[in-house]
């Protein structure tokens, strides 16, 4: 007798051993239909996987995340079915799945051309149309290296003869296709069904190795079903027009230099703008909620990061360099370490506690230029760093506090859909499992005891300590990871820092670290793509044009322009001597959010024709309403918050 406990809590009892396809088929035809794969006991494991002992399980299908991700692995084995089907003397190599899709490497001598994408998505369809049955089997190690080297296939063999010994060779076979693969998978090439779509080539070293042989990489998206493809293909389509490198250029904010400067951001004079008011957002923010700002050097010894375990962890990512003493010093990769000596000069008591340390840090790490993109992925980048310090008794409140500080920031920045993940204790990490256990618990704790909803993110914790992420969803459904809190007693614990307590004793603080836009670059590009360019007044660069009909109201255009500037508002006047349509064609393009149009009739009524950004509808009111209207709505919002 095996008894099946279901996630509902009931139990299904059969007279011996089941398959997860057994189970799904007594739940419901339906089920049975949808299903996908078997999660026993928490491992997730293919439909047909023989479970002969009492188990819990839950049946997967395309709608829940590891049933997506396994249609999109399972995608990537068939299209390299079709490859070699369509181009027999190519090698498959390694094929993932990937956010939003999947790609495999391959070895071919004449490269792929988009003329091949389509005849290889073609064969694909084909292949999920024969729905061929898909198996898993299990080789010896030298059977599975003879066959693969067999069929000229060198880069699977070589795989097979890294793995360690005693590892299970498994192998996956749908029709004549046999590839290398732990799996799980689709239980038919069926399940696949039609969403998906190959979308670009790409270069790849063997193994990610530029040492090693180019490889041919092809990329791929899956989804659930065609609806879901469609979408996502048209958010790609809406994305490219909000793509903020475009609209950077095009508003004239900032530019790359990827000779001189790779993965640094050159500020034009609009787009520091905008850097120095989220700044000024931010530092406002803080300074009302019990924040002191400090400012730390940009370089430093290399035994400090030793100190900490960032060189460790991150030292092949940190700029450093010899100076003639012998000594090597770094340029900061993070701010924590030049806050931790802050806090040490000095006694502290758990008088001066909690003490919240903010720094607008500059901060630079060497990225893989594959990797960089624009501002969300950059080798020198501000953060709006803060580190709270404060008593184990007090933790649990100040994630509170930040909490619902971080949470009340990204409103007044239009993102009210915040997904919220607790990252747990990575597999390299430092200090002891006690204290881990009382960093997650006062994370946990926080979250549960105020109804914030969250998802644990296994093993994605810092180093140092657990952390809550942020994630922001955009205008057209994207997910941005921003913010962070972290919890960290290890730090405290390897710079010495501690607080004279009530008792007269010494006592280590708990170290909070926490970033609300997380860096001020990807914010910035965050934002730019969420509004489309269109930023709200307050945060505009340029705010307002004026400009006249004909040459003969230009002296009234003037007028108007400076008293808009006398309220505050930042505003311009354009003269020039061309159609008024073009004018305005031309600054919808550069995204200025208000254009004030003057003729004759303006003039005569001291009024003003307004027209905003991305709408055709204009309004003539009076220049006295328009300041005032205009002048509240550019106020920095919650400042009194």
């Amino acid at each position: 007798m095996v008894a099946i406990s279901l996630p509902d809590g009931s139990v299904m009892n059969f007279d011996g051993a089941v398959s997860g396809f057994d189970v799904a088929m007594k739940i419901g035809a339906g089920l049975a239909k949808a299903a996908l794969a078997v999660k026993v006991n928490g491992k997730t494991q293919d439909l047909t996987t023989t479970i002969d002992t009492d188990a819990t399980i839950s049946i997967i299908t395309g709608k829940d995340k590891e049933g997506l991700e396994i249609i999109r692995h399972s995608c990537s084995h068939i299209m390299a079915e079709a490859v070699q089907e369509l181009y027999p003397d190519v090698q498959v190599t390694i094929g993932p799945a990937i956010e939003n899709g999947f790609y495999y490497d391959f070895a071919k001598k004449v490269p792929f051309t988009p003329e091949d994408l389509e005849k290889i998505e073609k064969r694909m369809h084909e292949i999920v149309a024969r729905d061929e049955k898909v198996s898993r089997e299990e080789w010896p190690r030298e059977k599975a290296i003879d066959f693969f080297l067999g069929k000229g296939e060198k880069y699977k063999a070589e795989i097979i003869s890294d793995l360690p010994e005693g590892e299970i060779i498994s192998l996956y076979r749908q029709g004549e296709f046999i590839d290398l693969c732990r799996g799980p998978h689709v239980p038919s090439t069926g399940k696949i069904g039609k969403g998906f779509k190959l979308m670009k080539l790409a270069g790849a070293y063997w193994r990610g190795d530029a040492k090693n042989e180019m490889l041919q990489r092809v990329y791929g998206t899956c989804w659930a079903n065609k609806d879901d493809l469609k979408a996502y293909l048209d958010m790609l389509e809406e994305a490219e027009k909000r793509d903020h490198r475009k609209l950077g250029r095009e508003m004239d904010l900032f530019h790359f230099e990827p000779e001189y400067a790779p993965g640094s951001v050159f500020w034009h004079n609009k787009g520091f703008a905008v850097y120095r008011k989220l700044i000024e957002y931010m530092r406002k923010r803080q300074e009302n909620n019990g924040y002191t700002e400090v400012c730390t050097p940009a370089v430093m010894d290399r035994c400090l990061w030793e100190t900490s375990g960032h060189w460790e962890k991150y030292g092949e990512h940190n700029y450093s360099g010899q100076t003639e003493d012998g000594k090597t010093f770094c340029i900061k990769p993070m701010n924590c370490p030049g806050g931790l000596l802050v806090y040490k000069q000095g006694i502290k008591s758990y008088r001066d506690l909690p003490l919240r340390m903010a720094e607008f840090g500059k901060v630079h790490r060497y990225e893989a230029s594959g990797a960089l993109m624009g501002l969300m992925r950059v080798r020198e980048f501000t953060q709006d760093d803060a580190h709270i310090f404060c008593t184990p008794e007090q933790m649990e409140a100040e994630c509170i506090t930040t909490l619902k500080l971080v949470l009340d920031i990204y409103k007044d920045f239009g993102f009210d859909s915040v997904k919220i993940y607790l990252s747990t204790r990575p597999e390299k990490r430092i200090g002891s499992d006690e204290i881990w256990d009382i960093c997650e618990k006062s994370l946990a704790s926080a979250l549960d005891n105020n109804g914030y909803a969250y998802e644990i993110n296994e093993g994605e914790g810092a180093f140092y300590g657990p952390k809550l992420e942020f994630i922001l969803r955009d205008a057209i459904g994207r997910e941005w990871q921003c913010g962070t809190i972290q919890v960290d007693m290890n730090l405290p614990e390897r710079f010495d820092i501690s607080y004279i307590g009530e008792d007269g004793e010494k006592h280590q603080p708990v170290m909070l670290h926490r970033a609300l836009f997380g860096s001020i670059e990807r914010f910035m590009g965050i934002l730019i793509e969420n509004h489309a360019g269109r930023l709200p007044l307050w945060l505009s660069p340029d705010q307002i044009v004026v400009m006249p009909v004909t040459s003969k109201q230009d002296d009234y255009a003037i007028k108007v322009c400076d008293d808009l500037k006398k309220a505050g508002l930042i505003a311009k006047t354009d003269l020039r001597n061309e159609k008024i349509n073009y004018k305005i064609r031309e600054h919808s393009v550069t995204k200025i959010p208000v254009i004030m149009v003057v003729g004759d009739k303006e003039r005569d009524s001291e009024s003003v024709t307004v027209r905003r950004l991305g709408s055709d509808k204009q309004e003539v009111i009076s220049l006295k309403e328009a300041i005032k209207a205009l002048t509240d709505e550019a106020k920095m919002p919650s400042m009194d918050k």
